[in-house]
This record gives structure tokens, C-alpha cells and sequence, in this order.
């Protein structure tokens, strides 16, 4: 044989065979990144062939079904249109109040004004008059979609959708863009309520952590596309522009929320366990997993009414603490709520972490990111809170499993932890003119804000009460969530103005930090793993809290 034909097939047998290995390192390697982001078993510093090899002896997984995603995608049209809503005045701010006036005099339509004048004062209640629309579609959505489904609450809410950027993006004077943010804000409320519960109730029992982060995720992709829009589109009329972008979306998730099923342990809790029982095996299509998920929410529903019945037997009938009907006709009211034994708990859990979510500071990064690093690093402002929204956006994502792998109260502690540790960098940063600290300082605070305070307040109401109070709790803990976001977004500047502008604001927030850290390390229980509120609460099955 030619020796030179021996050592080409030589060489292409150990090509072929290179090809081959990296192929298969490959196809681990991406088995890793899936089990990472899917599988809250499997450890974060394990090898994709330790994965591989524990593959064969792992249980199944609910598969992500098509209906799943279809009604996933549906859903979080609401969390987005919030971080869109909350962040669309930034960038064209200028534009829209006539201070930054453009060479061009075009017009979207002649009738409309290429701006509407505005004072300081003025622009500050367009700007928070979306918080109080938000703060009382919060508190009258709970209860409703307790009542009345989940999917009928989202499709009233797409309405505000479309109304609200109509109004705004179609404004000729400030009254009209007041009233169309306010709209925007009711909309963009209950989204905020009834999203997560919905999510948490139709994601599969073992990625309910990841699948609940998705509410945050795409709170910030609303807060990076509208601050892209925003830098391309800050010029002329293109403002109204900005506006109008959301108004198209609500008529998307209109028309997608047909097609989408109800929440199926909303119908479970309703007396529809037949068809709840149809809907989920739509969603999951893997029967080892069913019986027990449906189960659990009918043996909740049991205890419920168990619980109601014992409590109107001890309780006298003027007593303030009456117990709620049945689950199934009707829901517990907010105020039922907070006045039972039973949720009380809850409700004080998930409001403190909602408020501790913002007086830990997230927003005063968020809303005034460019006013803070523009002294810091000599870049445009508006490219620097791109970058912002971009990181907060990338952080939540790859931190989205952490809570199914080391539990909700952890992730909680973490992040406020980093939160307030990097809000006194961030101080001293600023105090100092240390640019390179204020800034890692800065990055540091929107990293951890995702490990925690982002995702998995959203995931808390629907796992520390039973099904029937779930709407009530929510509407407490977004409408705190509300009120803390208006204290901060309007009295932030104040303050920081007040004590001189050098950030020693921060020392305030890290304060903040320290005293939730704390209450939450006392107060608030792990959820993650627990079957119910009864098992979370550590009370006998239809019981009440146990202090």
C-alpha cells in the first residue's frame, strides 16, 4: 500500500473521529445549559457528564407542550406592557415636554402638536399618575380574577392595552396624556396580579420557580425594547410613536387570550374538576404526573372548606373574624383577607417583600440611571441606560432556576444582602468621584436585584395561601408594591437633591436592606417543596397559623 494513501485515511479516520467527539462534547454541553435552566435537581457546579449520566436514572419531566407555551406567551404580554409603560417617558421625555425642540417642524398628523409644553411639576403627574392607575387595578383585580377566572381578568385588562396608548399616543394636550396614562396604569396593575398566579398555576409542579420568573424577564425585556425605541425614535413627532407601540400589542394578546385555556386549578377550586383535569393534560400531556397535581388542588379546596366550616362554628356570627364562604362560590375578599387569622400572615409576608423589592432601590437605578452614571462615565446617557436594562434583563434570565434550586427565602436574602452592600459602594462611589467603583457598584446592584428581589416576589402570594385567598393577597402585596414604587419614583430625586447629590441616598436604601433582610429572615417561610399553605405555615391540614 502507498504510504501516502495510508496516512490520508489515517488523518481522515482522526478527523472523523475528532468531528465525532466534538459533537458528543456538544450535545452534553447543551444538555447541561437545558437541565441548568429546567431541572432544580441538578447542581449548578455539576459536569455535562455528570448530567448525562444521571439522566438515565432521573424521573421524567413534564414536557413543555405547545398550549403551554401558547398560553405562557399570552400571559406575559401584561407583565411587559408594565415595564414598557414604566420606562416610555424616559428617553423622549425631552421631546414630548418641548424642551429639546427638533430643526424639523414634521408632524405624525397635522391636527396633533409636535409637543405638548409642559413644567417639571406637570411632566412629574404624567409620570405618576401611571402609578396610581397601576395601585387600583392592583386592588380590584385579585378578587375579581378569584372570582371570575384568571382568563377573563386578562382579557378586561387587554382593553386598558389599547385604550391607554390610544390616549397618549393620539394626545393633543396634557389633560388627555394624563388620562391615558392613568388607563395604562390600571391595565398594567392587573397584569401585575393576575399574571403571576396564573403562571404559577399552569406551570408544571417541578419549574414553577423558573416558569414564575418569567413575570420579571419580561418586565425587563418591556423596560429595554421601550428605552430602544425611545433612543432611535426621541425626535420630531416619532415620540407618539413610542406611545402607540402598546396599543398594538394589547390587540395581540386579545385575539391570543381566545385561544388560551383557563387557569385549570381555578376551575379545580370551582367545582369543574372534569374539565380542569382536560385542560391540564393539554398542558402537560404526561399522566404519571396529573392525578397527584389535580388532587392536591381538590384536597386543597377540601381543607378550605373545612377550615370555613370550623370557623363559623367558633366564631360568633357579629365576630370581625369570620371565616370567608366556600371556595367555590365565593372567593375571600381583600378585606376578608387581612382581617382572618389564617392569611394575615401571608398578606404581612408577601407586602414586605413587595415593599422591601423597592425601598431597597431597584427604581432609583431604573428611572434615573442616566442622571446617576453620566457623571460617573463619560458616555451617552441614553446608551447607558440601554446597557442598564440590558444587564437587568440578562441577570434575571440566568438567575430565573435559583429559586427552584436553593429555595425562595435564600434567593430573597441574597439579593437584599447584595443589594445593600453594593448600595454603599455605590455611595461611596459617588461621594468620592471614584468612577470605576461607582460603576461596578451600579452593575453589582442590578445583579443582585435579579438573584432575588426581581422574580420571586411574584411567585410568593400563590404559595403561602390556599387557592381561595390567593387573589386578595396578591392585590395587597401589588398594591404596596405600587405605593413604594410612587414613593420612590417621586421623592428619590428630593432627597438625593436634599442631602447634597452625592449619593448618600444610598446609605438610606442599604438601611432599608438591613431592616427587611432581617423581618423577612424572621418572618417569611420557604415555600419551595411544600405541597400548601398548611405544610409552608407548619399548621395541621385545615388549620390556622400557628404564631
Amino acid at each position: 500500500m502507498d504510504p501516502t494513501t495510508s496516512g490520508s485515511n489515517s488523518r481522515q479516520a482522526d478527523e472523523e473521529r475528532d468531528a465525532r467527539e466534538a459533537r458528543a462534547r456538544q450535545l452534553r454541553t447543551t444538555r447541561w445549559v437545558y437541565k441548568y435552566f429546567t431541572d432544580p435537581e441538578s447542581s449548578p457546579m455539576a459536569s455535562p457528564n455528570e448530567v448525562e449520566r444521571r439522566d438515565s436514572a432521573a424521573p421524567p419531566k413534564a414536557p413543555i407542550t405547545l398550549l403551554l407555551c401558547l398560553a405562557l406567551s399570552c400571559a406575559i404580554f401584561g407583565p411587559f406592557q408594565f415595564g414598557y409603560h414604566l420606562a416610555e417617558l424616559n428617553a423622549p421625555q425631552a421631546v414630548i415636554t418641548c424642551e429639546k425642540k427638533s430643526i424639523s417642524s414634521s408632524k405624525i398628523h397635522p391636527n396633533l402638536p409636535q409637543c405638548i409644553p409642559m413644567t417639571v411639576d406637570q411632566f412629574a403627574l404624567v409620570s405618576s399618575i401611571f402609578t396610581l392607575g397601576g395601585f387600583l387595578g392592583a386592588l380590584v383585580s385579585g378578587p375579581f380574577c378569584s372570582n371570575h377566572g384568571r382568563r377573563l381578568s386578562m382579557q378586561l385588562m387587554t382593553i386598558s392595552f389599547l385604550a391607554g396608548p390610544i390616549c397618549q399616543s393620539l394626545a393633543a394636550n396634557l389633560a388627555v396624556l394624563v388620562l391615558g396614562r392613568f388607563i395604562s396604569g390600571l391595565g398594567s396593575g392587573a397584569a401585575m396580579v393576575v399574571v403571576p398566579i396564573y403562571i404559577a398555576e399552569i406551570a408544571p409542579p417541578e419549574s414553577k420557580g423558573l416558569f414564575g420568573a418569567l413575570t420579571q424577564i419580561t418586565v425587563n425585556i418591556g423596560i429595554l425594547v421601550t428605552q430602544l425605541l425611545g433612543y432611535f425614535l426621541s425626535h420630531d413627532s416619532m415620540w407618539r410613536i413610542v406611545l402607540a407601540v402598546p396599543g398594538i400589542l394589547g390587540i395581540v394578546q386579545f385575539i391570543g387570550l381566545f385561544f388560551t385555556p383557563e387557569s385549570p386549578k381555578w376551575l379545580a377550586e370551582h367545582g369543574h374538576s372534569k374539565t380542569a383535569r382536560e385542560i391540564l393534560r393539554k398542558l402537560r400531556r404526561y399522566r404519571v404526573d396529573l392525578d397527584d397535581e389535580a388532587d392536591s388542588w381538590e384536597i386543597a379546596a377540601s381543607n378550605s372548606d373545612i377550615a370555613e366550616e370550623e370557623a363559623l362554628l367558633r366564631a360568633p356570627s357579629s365576630s370581625e373574624y369570620s371565616a370567608p364562604h366556600h371556595a367555590s362560590v365565593t372567593s375571600v375578599g381583600i378585606v376578608a383577607a387581612i382581617r382572618h387569622p389564617t392569611y394575615r400572615p401571608a398578606i404581612i409576608a408577601v407586602i414586605a417583600v413587595m415593599v422591601a423589592q423597592q425601598l431597597t432601590g431597584i427604581n432609583s437605578i431604573v428611572m434615573y440611571s442616566v442622571s446617576l452614571l453620566s457623571s460617573l462615565l463619560p458616555t451617552s446617557a441614553a446608551l447607558l441606560s440601554v446597557a442598564v436594562s440590558a444587564l437587568n434583563l440578562i441577570m434575571t434570565t440566568a438567575c430565573a432556576p435559583l429559586s427552584d434550586r436553593i429555595g425562595r427565602k435564600p434567593c430573597i436574602l441574597l439579593s437584599t444582602a447584595g443589594m445593600g452592600l453594593s448600595s454603599i459602594l455605590l455611595a461611596l462611589g459617588i461621594g468620592y468621584s471614584v468612577k470605576i467603583l461607582g460603576a461596578v457598584a451600579t452593575l453589582c446592584f442590578v445583579a443582585s436585584f435579579a438573584v432575588g428581589l426581581g422574580p420571586v416576589p411574584f411567585i410568593l402570594s400563590s404559595e403561602l395561601v390556599n387557592p381561595e385567598a390567593v387573589g386578595a393577597v396578591q392585590s395587597w402585596a401589588l398594591a404596596a408594591n405600587w405605593l413604594a414604587t410612587f414613593v420612590v419614583s417621586q421623592f428619590f430625586p428630593i432627597i438625593n437633591a436634599l442631602l447634597g447629590g452625592k449619593g448618600r441616598v444610598y446609605y438610606i436604601f442599604a438601611g432599608f436592606a438591613a431592616l427587611f433582610g432581617v423581618f423577612i429572615a424572621w418572618w417569611v417561610p420557604e415555600t419551595r417543596g411544600k405541597k400548601g399553605a398548611d405544610e409552608v405555615w407548619g399548621r395541621e391540614e385545615g388549620g390556622e397559623h400557628q404564631d
